[in-house]
């Protein structure tokens, strides 16, 4: 995605680590770059508060279980593959 404004960050570059920037997971260097992206492009601005308003709402829903070990592993380990382009192994039914 792209907002057609010319920015330091490219919005598919901020898009692509969002979840990184909710969760606190990046670097502070990292995040102010995020946040001034964000200050200057609708957009991408719009795009965090939806994603945000997402993550309260399964929060809220769901906050009270807890998750098995190695599980966030493993979605961010599909997540990256994903990315990445590559096909994600067959899971056995």
């Amino acid at each position: 995605m792209s907002c057609g404004e010319p920015h330091e960050t490219d919005c598919s570059e901020v898009l692509d680590h969002l979840y990184e920037y909710l969760d606190r997971e990046m670097p502070e260097g990292d995040r102010e770059k995020v946040q001034q992206h964000m200050d200057e492009c609708f957009p991408c601005l719009e795009k965090y508060g939806l994603e945000q308003s997402v993550k309260m709402l399964v929060k809220r829903c769901c906050g009270h279980d807890d998750v098995p070990a190695g599980l966030r592993a493993k979605v961010m380990d599909r997540i990256d593959l994903i990315r990445a382009g590559e096909t994600l192994p067959e899971t056995p039914d």
